[in-house]
């Protein structure tokens, strides 16, 4: 056992190292996985072994979703869903203390479900909002902040492309991780609006009220957003109701944001253009990823090492919740420093068979969807907290007038309501599974 363990620490050290070097992480986990395969049988086997598996990874139908869960989030940030969003949410609460604030929010939460990528959504609620936020007196770091966690809704609301690549790495069904985000997503929107009030109960001047929109500017606001909400319901609805399938329900998006842009005329042929592109390269990027995770994965499996740890932690008598709490920890620690889907990657194949293996009064399928709802959180931590936070990066971008550190600031309230929501969830299965039960 401890020959499998120093192997499998070998690998991962060798893996950071690379890492540290900036070695793109899809390289660094191929490289490593197939090193460490060609030292356990032999380089023959591990040609052998690499001349099938990319066929038969990429001709995974289930693997389509991702491109058209991509494609439909980036019809809608080009098609100009985000702004109607924003202009809805205004509207009706743009005239409270905190409204503009809370707008954000709601905005983001809406495009969250047509869109399903984190970075995405706050860079176009960035484009929509910020200058808005700004004009009304907003102070500078709180508003970046907002839209830096309001972009974490992107991957918390279903759709979600971070849950996607969970369900196919660990082999659950992606239409019940959808079912099971639903909640907890709601719970993050309520924590954030309550943070808001919270805050500006206590600092009036971080965001001042705005001007009452008129009745008339508000309804014709509301008829706006009709159709990102329908888009909305269509996607999730369909998959909820088991309509569609979560591949279906994407490429239904797809072709409804695409067909609502141009019928309104905000997407350009060039628009499409620009949308196919950065569709192929983030999906190119993934799949990288996911090449390098399921070499580096074939590596771990063939030393052994993740299932003798799983069958060492049930045999010592470890708390479950003990040593769930310890791999989130772990998750909180890599997502400040790391990119979170390769954070994810690179920790399931050792971690998913110690927390599968352990008793916490659910079906081995409920402890599989429930954990990944506390990975898919810990990854939106990641994205807002110091010292990396690729939200704030992306924001920073946007406002380069605004100090980072000013933006850091801006988002700790709301990375403190993240780690409560964290421990409510883990407290509460229920939360998690409670859609999943009623619908599953």
């Amino acid at each position: 056992m401890a020959e499998e363990f120093v192997l499998a620490a070998a690998g991962f050290a060798a893996l950071l190292l690379l890492l540290a070097l900036r070695c793109p992480v899809g390289l660094a986990m191929l490289l490593v996985g197939a090193a460490g395969y060609a030292h356990i049988v032999d380089a023959t086997r591990l040609l052998a072994y690499l001349k099938t598996t990319p066929f038969f990874l990429f001709a995974n139908y289930t693997l389509t979703v991702i491109p058209l869960f991509i494609l439909m989030g980036a019809l809608a940030e080009r098609g100009g869903l985000a702004r109607d969003l924003f202009t809805a949410a205004h509207a009706l609460v743009g005239h409270r203390r905190g409204g503009l604030a809370m707008a954000v929010i709601g905005a983001s939460a809406g495009f969250g479900a047509v869109c399903g990528s984190s970075v995405a959504t706050t860079a176009t609620m960035g484009r929509a909002a910020l200058p808005e936020l700004r004009r009304y007196g907003t102070a500078a770091g709180f508003a970046t902040g907002t839209v830096a966690v309001g972009g974490v809704l992107g991957i918390l609301v279903p759709p979600s492309v971070i849950l996607v690549v969970y369900a196919i790495s660990t082999e659950q069904n992606i239409a019940r991780l959808f079912m099971a985000a639903l909640l907890p997503a709601v719970l993050a929107v309520a924590f954030y609006v309550a943070a808001i009030g919270l805050m500006v109960r206590a600092r009036p001047a971080l965001c001042p009220a705005g001007p009452r929109v008129p009745a008339a500017e508000r309804r014709q606001a509301l008829r706006n957003v009709i159709p990102v909400l329908a888009i909305a319901v269509v996607v999730v609805g369909g998959i909820y109701g088991g309509v569609f399938t979560p591949t279906e329900s994407a490429g239904v998006g797809c072709i409804a944001t695409l067909l609502v842009g141009l019928a309104r005329r905000t997407l350009r042929p060039r628009h499409v253009i620009e949308s196919l592109k950065a569709t192929a390269e983030t999906t190119a990027m993934i799949f990288v990823i996911l090449l390098g995770a399921e070499v580096f994965n074939a590596f771990l499996a063939l030393s052994q090492a993740p299932a003798l740890l799983a069958l060492w932690v049930s045999e010592q008598g470890f708390p479950p919740y003990g040593v769930l709490v310890a791999f989130l920890v772990v998750y909180l620690v890599l997502g400040a420093v790391m990119d979170e889907l390769a954070m994810m990657l690179l920790t399931l194949p050792v971690f998913f068979p110690v927390i599968t293996a352990l008793e916490f009064g659910l079906t081995t399928e409920e402890t599989a969807i429930w954990f990944g709802i506390l990975v898919l959180i810990t990854v939106g931590i990641g994205l807002t907290a110091p010292p990396v936070g690729l939200n704030v990066f992306v924001v920073s971008g946007l406002a380069r007038d605004v100090p980072i550190m000013a933006t850091y600031r801006g988002v700790l309230p709301f990375v403190a309501t993240d780690l409560l929501r964290l421990a409510v969830c883990v407290a509460f299965p229920w939360l998690s599974l409670a859609l999943v039960r009623a619908l599953g």
